[in-house]
């Protein structure tokens, strides 16, 4: 099986960082997890050239409420980027929002994919995985 060249989970909070890298692990689906805990970290990570590439992780993980920088703020300045800044990058909102106003505006993005209640689970993440990456029904 192929696996993601990276992830990226953006999200402040301590715990729902170190369940969903659990929940990443366990699926196996990729080796390089980065964790940024405001938008503004996650847009200066993506903005960073090293060795005259950018990081262009295959999905983030976003949350929407954040400080500094939230979800919502995170894709205005998303939207602003290079293309190769961005490269084929898949977007999920992860909410513990019950709100359905926060479903219908993120899905209004047309860089987010899709939109999913956290914690994560590894069936989510494996839905994530054959929904937009074509990984087969049984990873």
């Amino acid at each position: 099986m192929n696996k993601l060249k990276s992830i990226l989970l953006i999200d402040d909070d301590d715990a729902t960082n170190f369940l969903h890298k659990m929940v990443i692990k366990k699926v196996n689906c990729t080796d390089n997890i980065i964790v940024k805990t405001n938008g503004e970290e996650a847009i200066n990570y993506l903005k960073t050239e090293t060795d005259g590439k950018y990081p262009q992780p295959s999905l983030i993980l976003l949350d929407i409420n954040m400080p500094i920088m939230n979800g919502w703020e995170f894709l205005q300045e998303y939207k602003k980027l290079e293309e190769n800044q961005m490269a084929e990058t898949v977007i999920v909102m992860l909410t513990t929002s019950l709100n359905p106003d926060d479903k219908e505006r993120a899905l209004s993005f047309t860089q987010i994919n899709d939109f999913k209640s956290k914690p994560l689970t590894p069936d989510g993440l494996k839905d994530i995985l054959k929904s937009f990456f074509l990984f087969p029904d049984n990873i």
